[in-house]
Parts: C-alpha cells; sequence; structure tokens
C-alpha cells in the first residue's frame, strides 16, 4: 500500500505547500484581471484615437446653397491618413447614403445610420483585411445627419496585445516568484524556534535534564511544558535506576562473596577426600555467578550512565591501574601478562574504560589457557588513540567474530566457562565513547588481537 502523501511531508512543506495554493489560484487570477484591465484601456485609447480622426473628418463637412461637400486638401488627406503601423481609412456619407467624400469600398461594411453625435465602434472584416471601425453621426442638412465612417487595420493593436501579454507575463512571474520567496522565507523564520527546540532536544541525555527555555512563541509553550514534565519523569526514574543498581551490586555481592568465603573455610577445614571435587566445583560456580552479576550490573550501569560526563583522560593510566590488580591474577593462572604503554589521551569515562579493559583481560585469561602470553598495548596512530589486548590462545574464528560481540554469545570452538558478555560489554562502552572495537588476528598469527580505537583529545 503507497505510503500517505500528507503523512510523508515535512511541516515546512505543509505549510509551503498550503501558502502556495492561494497563490497558483489568486496569481493567474490576478494575471487574467490585470491583462483584461490594460487591454481596455489601451483599446479605449486607440479608439478614442479613431474616434478623434473621425470627428477631424467631420468637421470638414461644409453646406453651401444647400449642397453638401467635404472640403479636404492633399495635406490634409495625407495628415487624415498618417500611421506608421496601420492602414486608414474613411468615408462620409450625406444623409441619404450618397458618397460625398473618401474611400468607397467602405460602403461594403455594413453600419448602422447614427443620428447627430452618435457613435459606433466594430470589428470588420473588408477584403479579407480585419479592421477597426468607428461611425459618427455628424448633424448636417436641416437637422440631419451625415455618416463618417473611419476605420484602420490592427497592426498596432495586435502588436500591443502581444506586448501587454509579455509585459503582464513578466509581472506576473515576477509576483509570484516574490511569493514563492516570501513564503519559503517566512515559514523558515518562523519554525525557527522548533529548529532550535530540535537541536536543543538532540543534545540532551540524561546528564541534561533541566527544563528548557520557555522563550518560545505561545504556540509552542504546551508542547515545551510537556517536554519539561517528561525530562522530569526521566529524571526521577533515572535517579531510581541508580538507587536500584546501587543496592542490587550490594545486595548481589555480598551473599557471593560470603559465599566464597565459606567454600574457602571448608577447603582449609579437614573435609572427605570424596568432597574436595564438589568444593571446587562450588568455588567456580560461584565465581562465574559473581562475574556474571558484576558483568549485567556493568551493562545496566553503562546503558543508565549519562554520556555526557567525559573526562580528560589517558589510556596508559588506564591500563596501569588495571595492572595492578591483574597481574597477580595472570601469575596465579599461569599467564604471561605483558604492558607496552605509551600516552595515548582521550576523553572518556574512567570506570566503563577500565571496565572494558577488565572484561578483554578475563576473556583472554579465561580461554587463552595456562601458559599463555597476553599483552595489553597504548599508543597513538595519527590522530586516534588505540588500547589493545592480545594473546596466544586458539583465537576467534573470522566467521564467528560479528556473533561474538553480541550479548550471551560465543565462538563456535570457544573453551572455558565464560557467560558471553565481555566483548559485548566492551563493545557497548567503545560506541558510547565515539569508538570502535575489532576483532583482528594476533600479530604473530596465532590468537585473537582486540583493538579499541578513539578520537585523540583535542589539545592534548
Amino acid at each position: 500500500m503507497a505510503p500517505n502523501l500528507h503523512a510523508t511531508l515535512s511541516l515546512k512543506q505543509r505549510l509551503l505547500l498550503w501558502l502556495m495554493l492561494p497563490v497558483l489560484v489568486a496569481v493567474p487570477v490576478a494575471g487574467l484581471v490585470l491583462y483584461r484591465v490594460m487591454h481596455e484601456t489601451a483599446i479605449s485609447w486607440l479608439d478614442q484615437s479613431l474616434g478623434d480622426t473621425a470627428l477631424a473628418v467631420a468637421s470638414l463637412i461644409r453646406e453651401r446653397d444647400g449642397q453638401l461637400s467635404v472640403e479636404v486638401s492633399a495635406p490634409t488627406d495625407r495628415a487624415l491618413r498618417f500611421d506608421r503601423q496601420d492602414l486608414v481609412y474613411y468615408l462620409v456619407l450625406d444623409p441619404d447614403g450618397n458618397r460625398l467624400y473618401g474611400d468607397a469600398q467602405l460602403r461594403a461594411l455594413t453600419v448602422p445610420h447614427r443620428n447627430g453625435g452618435e457613435w459606433y465602434f466594430t470589428l470588420a472584416t473588408l477584403n479579407g483585411e480585419a479592421l477597426r471601425v468607428a461611425a459618427l453621426g455628424s448633424a448636417c442638412r436641416f437637422a440631419q445627419s451625415c455618416q463618417v465612417i473611419v476605420a484602420e487595420t490592427l497592426h498596432k493593436r495586435d502588436a500591443l496585445q502581444r506586448q501587454l501579454i509579455v509585459v503582464v507575463g513578466v509581472i506576473i512571474g515576477g509576483m509570484a516568484v516574490l511569493l514563492a520567496a516570501a513564503g519559503w522565507w517566512a515559514t523558515h523564520r518562523g519554525l525557527r524556534p522548533l529548529a532550535r527546540l530540535s537541536a536543543e532536544l538532540e543534545q540532551r541525555d540524561l546528564a541534561r535534564l533541566e527544563p528548557l527555555a520557555a522563550e518560545v512563541p505561545g504556540e509552542l509553550r504546551p508542547l515545551i511544558a510537556a517536554f519539561n514534565r517528561l525530562f522530569e519523569r526521566l529524571r526521577r526514574a533515572a535517579s531510581a535506576q541508580q538507587d536500584f543498581l546501587a543496592n542490587a551490586a550490594h545486595q548481589l555481592r555480598t551473599p557471593l562473596t560470603s559465599l566464597r568465603t565459606e567454600i574457602d573455610l571448608a577447603l582449609l577445614e579437614p573435609h572427605h577426600p570424596q568432597m574436595e571435587p564438589l568444593l571446587k566445583r562450588l568455588q567456580r560456580s560461584v565465581d562465574r555467578s559473581a562475574r556474571l552479576a558484576t558483568q549485567m550490573l556493568s551493562i545496566a550501569r553503562a546503558e543508565a550512565e549519562p554520556s555526557g560526563r567525559a573526562q580528560p583522560l589517558d589510556l596508559r593510566d588506564i591500563a596501569a591501574q588495571v595492572a595492578e590488580d591483574w597481574v597477580p591474577r595472570a601469575l596465579a593462572s599461569g599467564v604471561d601478562l605483558g604492558f607496552e604503554l605509551e600516552d595515548a589521551p582521550v576523553l572518556g569515562q574512567g570506570f566503563l574504560l577500565r571496565e572494558l579493559l577488565e572484561n578483554l583481560l578475563h576473556n583472554s585469561l579465561n580461554y587463552a589457557g595456562g601458559g599463555a602470553r597476553i599483552t595489553v598495548r597504548t599508543a597513538c596512530q595519527g590522530d586516534g588513540a588505540m588500547l589493545e589486548v592480545e594473546d596466544n590462545g586458539p583465537g576467534i574464528a573470522p566467521e564467528d567474530r560479528a556473533r561474538a560481540l553480541q550479548r550471551f554469545q560465543r565462538g563456535s570452538e570457544s573453551i572455558g566457562t565464560g557467560s558471553g558478555l565481555g566483548l559485548a560489554i566492551a563493545l557497548d562502552i567503545a560506541q558510547r565513547h565515539g569508538g570502535r572495537l575489532e576483532l583482528l588476528d594476533a600479530a604473530g598469527g596465532q590468537g585473537l588481537r582486540v583493538r579499541l580505537s578513539m578520537p585523540v583529545r583535542a589539545g592534548a
């Protein structure tokens, strides 16, 4: 089913559409009215000029001894017929319809008889040529009326009509363009408060839940009030979630730590040799449960923590801090853990980046196996900072790497007791920092190299 066109239009496009619809109707109508007014005015002036010629001819009618005549000299005849574009004809008839003077072919025109002072204008065709005809009744013998007929071709009228069409087209076209530009400008200016509001909302996160500014047009104030109420509910929900996470971490870790302590004590106390494997399995299960709870809380905390509280950090310092906790663990597991650290200044959240590195180290220790070699590196490469954890374990097959970055997913050949959350947590933290997490082959070919790439801190 085709989508509704109206639903796909933006607010600006809808406003422009509704503004332009009246313009599309009004402009042609205005153009037609303007053309009609200008055309009728121009035709009236031309008819008046034609009528002036008829009056000039009528003024030349003379009556002597009861005989009517028209006294027209050669210069006067040339003056009456003078026109740069058209041919001018004229004819004078006595009250009986006899020709007194002028062009006899005009008698072929059907012109009604006019009384003294009466006018008649019409269009006619004579010998295949279109003419504009003016007829005037002029008082002559014994209050009777002589007929004065003047006609001219339509060349200047046709030229005038073409010029009017061009002029009106330019005027109306310019008006349409100006109205469209004014509509676009008015719509753009009118929607600027919405654009500013959208930009401000785009930058909002859980770190910025203060009320929006109320300096907006009155129509937007209910929307602003609704957003502010939403922000208040989000602020309360975020605060409640943080409290829940803190309480959950305490409530989960405390009993698991106590249980692990009891198992350790049981292993130290005299016990039946058959209980040793059971206690070891319980010990591993508690460790795995504690690790899983820590990872799940890390995911929740990473998702709930505002992303705007980035601080100037150095990945080298993060790695050095983690080394203090993980070197003893590596030694206890028979793993060679080394560090190649160079300055790598970034902007980020220290506890999240530390959690990322700890998850990568835990994965390497858990899957690389005893006697493995693990190397942590930090450095700058061009305009990026880099953190790598490389091991010489079995690695992850290239076809399984995309799936291994998903939650609760592991490589098809993975060993160990991992939950499949470590790499997913690392990926979430990397994306939160605008970075990229890649699974690569180890430099020596055997093993896995996990690289975090982040932008270098400006000004570092």
